[in-house]
């Protein structure tokens, strides 16, 4: 209490005590504070004046694909049998450790010049949330990636050695704080500090979003104000304003199921002090982060839960703020009008001009240009970068090799940050691989929105909380498409989020074709993910394509799941070998192919091998394989990959 009492004397004495530290000045830094960041957007408004968020990671510098795969680039230097992966200058904190690889061996961490490291832990372990203090929540792993968002001060400086031969993919995210006395991390921890440490490590856990966590600090005072609206085609609805000075610190909205679908035409609406472009103007449906039609984040700060779309991202402003639904219509279309609940909480803590930025929600979508990065955000001026919201469609059949993409990100004349891949920047790994990046899964602060190799498309987010993106003069965020030269045809969506003290100066429109789910007309089925089920006592394997073996006449069949319902034609590739069956396809009790004989002298893989048409419905989407011996030896067919090619709708 001394010590409060003494500080404030002090900032009364100097003259800043209400005008905010000024860029000399330095603050203590403090581990809960810190931790707090993490479950705390009350706090995201707050500028961080000079700490500049930089990252070391294993990706290719010579431009090309290698980000990991082999470790050439993922470490700095050796010393003797030991490979040193970090060496920062302090003062500052890491923020974030990520990987799709961990392994057993021991990460040793040297701190301010030592000999002796100070901890010592087992790299697989930095994830388990079986080490304290590194809980589940805090850390953990899902989507293909490991990731650790405990914070690791350092004063002097901060060496990271790997007690190993090869270590592999590696991101580790850093924070310079010269503004700020650190002390470094000791792992002995105050009975506050470890309370911390588990009321985040179960808010991560749990990822239950309800205004009630977030009400602290400037969010505190809440009061609400609720609308029942009925838009029609062509409408624009405000279901918010104010001419005092303020912040909302959330929002609610519920339609129902009528966000769905591949029409996109409910727009957000929302401007603070009567600037001249709107500070979000999307639709609703990509900024609660719907995945192609459907409902799929339920991130900690955003997404939807059942039919209630939320946000819990306070928006400061100084003197007036308006929210507002526009409902676009549609050439030739009928629209029905939509029956919509609205919810805002806001206080009458105005925003702190000196020390707090305006949030703004940059929407586009765009094909870019082959050898053209897509860039989430380009823009000058003092702010922080706070969240991404990503759709990523390929417009080319096959792998979603777009998706070896790496972010990179340069802040005030610098490159700061260069990824590893697009899942790697939204904490993931391998897509296409089963229980990893093959599905939608949300976590508290990043997840996977879609995946879905049939339609050649994902989805990602990610939000930034103690590792949020400052800059003084201008931020260039953008991210590739394609393991190499931004080849890679592909169709993003995004929303960008940030800070900033500047205005935005203009706005991507909504256009109709722009509101619209694309659907491509040609479709891949890999045996990786392919759903299957077998009949007849059939044995199936997989490595490096569907082995469907037979000792007699045996079944399988696969769903052809995610394409919409039309006419297609059908075709395979598959394996001819020596000791290849017979097969025939059908779609349930209709014959799509006569039976054929995939046994040869030399082996062969036959590519996109016609077959037949069908029909896909939601009671028809599934094909089943029919194989039986042929001869002596022909016991087994191997298929490759399934083919659809749509030549009619229904």
């Amino acid at each position: 209490m001394k010590r409060v009492f003494l500080n404030f004397l002090v900032l009364c004495s100097i003259g800043i005590l209400n005008v905010g530290l000024s860029y000399s000045q330095k603050a203590d830094y403090s581990f809960i504070a810190e931790l707090d960041n993490l479950i705390r957007p009350d706090l995201l408004p707050s500028y961080r004046p000079f700490e500049y968020v930089e990252q070391i990671s294993s990706y290719d510098r010579t431009g090309k694909n290698d980000d990991g795969f082999g470790g050439a680039y993922s470490f700095i230097r050796k010393e003797g049998n030991n490979l040193v992966i970090a060496d920062f200058k302090g003062p500052g904190v890491v923020n974030r450790i990520w990987t799709p690889t961990p392994t057993d061996d021991t990460l040793a961490f040297y701190f301010d010049g030592e000999k002796k490291a100070r901890l010592r832990i087992r790299f697989s372990d930095l994830f388990s949330g079986k080490v304290f203090p590194f809980v589940r929540g805090i850390s953990g792993n899902e989507v293909g990636g490991y990731y650790s968002y405990l914070p690791i001060s350092y004063q002097k400086s901060l060496k990271i050695v790997f007690e190993g031969e090869k270590i592999l993919f590696l991101q580790i995210q850093n924070r310079s704080l010269p503004n700020s006395k650190v002390s470094s991390y000791t792992g002995k921890f105050s009975d506050l500090e470890k309370s911390k440490i588990e009321e985040v490590g179960r808010v991560y856990s749990e990822n239950n979003p309800s205004i009630a966590l977030f009400e602290k600090g400037k969010s505190e005072g809440v009061k609400a104000i609720e609308k029942s609206i009925v838009i029609q085609p062509g409408e624009e609805i405000e279901f918010f304003e104010t001419d005092k000075a303020g912040r909302i610190v959330g929002f609610e909205i519920d339609a129902g199921t009528s966000f769905e679908g591949f029409s996109k035409d409910i727009i957000l609406s929302a401007k603070w002090d009567g600037e001249e472009i709107e500070s979000i103007y999307a639709p609703i449906a990509d900024y609660f982060g719907y995945a192609y039609g459907k409902k799929a984040m339920r991130s900690l700060f955003m997404g939807s839960k059942g039919n209630l779309n939320y946000s819990y991202i306070p928006m400061p402003f100084d003197q007036k703020a308006e929210m507002s639904l526009v409902y676009k219509k549609r050439a030739n279309e009928s629209q029905s009008p939509i029956s919509i609940k609205t919810k805002v909480y806001y206080s009458d803590n105005a925003r702190d001009k000196d020390r707090e930025g305006k949030y703004y929600a940059v929407w586009k979508r765009e094909k870019p240009e082959t050898g053209q990065y897509y860039e989430f955000l380009k823009t000058s001026g003092k702010g922080h970068y706070i969240g991404t919201i990503h759709m990523a469609q390929g417009l080319r059949a096959g792998m979603t090799l777009f998706f070896e993409g790496d972010d990179v990100t340069h802040v005030d004349g610098k490159q700061r940050l260069h990824g590893t891949g697009s899942e790697d920047y939204y904490n993931g790994g391998w897509y296409a691989l089963l229980d990893r990046w093959d599905r939608g899964i949300s976590l508290p602060i990043h997840g996977s929105l879609d995946y879905s190799l049939p339609m050649g498309r994902t989805g990602a987010y990610r939000f930034f909380m103690t590792d949020k993106m400052p800059f003084e003069k201008e931020i260039d965020h953008m991210i590739e498409h394609g393991p190499e030269g931004n080849e890679f045809p592909v169709d993003y969506t995004s929303i960008a989020m940030y800070y900033s003290a500047q205005p935005l100066k203009g706005k991507m429109d909504p256009s109709e074709e722009l509101r619209t789910v694309y659907l491509p007309n040609e479709h891949e089925y890999f045996p990786q993910l392919m759903e299957v089920t077998l009949g007849g006592g059939a044995e199936v394997k997989h490595d490096r394509g569907l082995r469907m073996r037979t000792d007699g006449h045996h079944t399988v069949r696969v769903m052809l799941t995610d394409v919409p319902e039309g006419e297609y034609k059908l075709s395979i590739s598959y394996f001819e070998k020596e000791n290849g069956a017979e097969f025939a396809i059908w779609q349930r009790q209709k014959m799509v192919s006569d039976w054929k004989s995939s046994q040869a002298a030399q082996e062969k893989l036959n590519y996109k091998f016609e077959m037949g048409a069908l029909k896909i419905t939601k009671q028809t989407n599934s094909i089943t394989f029919h194989v039986r011996k042929f001869g002596e030896k022909g016991n087994e067919f191997e298929l490759d990959r399934i083919f659809l090619e749509k030549i009619g709708d229904l």
